[in-house]
């Protein structure tokens, strides 16, 4: 999917620690020395403060021509490339900044395979009752770095592992790669090089057949009405927002409209919306250790969907303690059942709930 490039050897040797420890990122910021994000830690590495003309130098040397004309133009730019370490080939996703008019670099470590549900620590049941739904919208919701990319990585390949599925991708850039299987076809689209935005993704992937459709967020207006009209005509639909919980989402996805149509964005949402997922993960009791999933699960019943219409939002968490029977999950209880199985500190838990109540049931 990307090409292997050739990198400075000193920022190579960075990406190879970053992956043999198993960090997540690699920041590269004038005044700093190289630093990695180890399992939620910032971690900087042995050596001098990097200066603005050596991250420059750096990066210019193997950025894609592309990317670097949109960091001119746009002051940001995403790219995604390859690199074998230890006879595997590796790949990153990378940011580019200025900070202080000095460009500055987050390298994101792609896992090669897309993780099991086991080592996500995502329920099995919850994925593929999600892979079965035939049509709809599903919103992944949390903070950078909650792990949403990789929760839709894992359900999206399930369905391709099924089979006979038409799948297609917008992503910003490209992270994980599915796998080619007989009798599914996937198609993904990075931003830039093969699409010039979400809203066109999505517009022009309703004219290639598609079962499934996963566009990587949905951070505008005409994304947000596509994403709908896509789901609303028989498509099942993924995406992500950037939202504290579940029925934030639902209160986001309406402020990107004008407030004159916001009444009928939610009527919209309340037919066409299947499942909102909202994603947190907390640190082990350890330092250092693997970080865990908790998880808010809010499905679109009849209550949830009036709720919706009405814009009537206060009342989703109690929803989601009172339908548990129908799949519900609030994160206060699966915080809960993190303490509880001894995965995470008091401290932790406490941060995470809306009510403390909930710890010592």
């Amino acid at each position: 999917m990307h090409e292997v490039v050739s990198i400075p050897e000193v920022l190579s040797a960075w990406l190879r620690d970053a992956v043999a420890v198993g960090a997540s990122d690699l920041h590269l910021v004038p005044g700093y020395p190289p630093v990695l994000r180890l399992h939620g830690e910032i971690v900087e590495q042995p050596g001098p403060p990097l200066t603005g003309d050596q991250i420059h130098d750096l990066l210019i040397a193997f950025c894609p021509t592309e990317s670097w004309s949109r960091l001119q133009s746009d002051k940001n730019a995403d790219f995604a490339f390859g690199l074998p370490i230890n006879g595997k080939f590796e790949r990153f996703r990378t940011n580019l900044f200025f900070a202080g008019r000095n460009l500055a670099a987050c390298m994101r470590v792609v896992p090669t395979d897309i993780p099991n549900f086991t080592w996500a620590g995502f329920p099995v049941a919850l994925a593929e009752r999600l892979a079965g739904l035939p049509d709809g919208l599903v919103i992944v919701t949390g903070v950078t770095g909650s792990g949403k990319t990789t929760t839709l990585a894992m359900i999206v390949n399930l369905l391709n592992q099924a089979g006979n599925n038409r799948i297609i991708t917008v992503e910003d850039p490209i992270e994980y790669v599915y796998p080619h299987v007989p009798g599914s076809v996937v198609s993904q689209r990075e931003i830039g090089p093969d699409v010039r935005t979400f809203a066109d993704g999505l517009k022009f992937g309703l004219r290639q057949d598609p079962d499934v459709i996963l566009v990587g967020e949905i951070r505008d207006q005409e994304t947000a009405q596509m994403a709908l009209s896509a789901a609303e005509t028989g498509h099942l639909v993924f995406s992500t927002l950037h939202t504290r919980d579940a029925k934030g989402a639902i209160s986001r996805y309406a402020d990107l409209f004008p407030q004159d149509v916001q009444r009928d964005i939610r009527n919209q949402l309340a037919m066409s919306l299947r499942c909102v997922l909202s994603q947190r993960l907390l640190p082990d009791v350890e330092k250092g250790g693997k970080r865990h999933l908790a998880i808010e699960v809010m499905w679109n019943i009849h209550a949830i969907g009036s709720a919706i219409r009405t814009g009537k939002l206060e009342s989703i968490d109690n929803y989601l303690i009172t339908h548990r029977n129908e799949g519900m999950i609030s994160i206060d209880e699966s915080v809960r059942d993190l303490l509880k199985a001894g995965k995470i500190t008091r401290a932790v838990a406490e941060q995470n709930v809306r009510e403390l109540a909930v710890l010592n049931r």
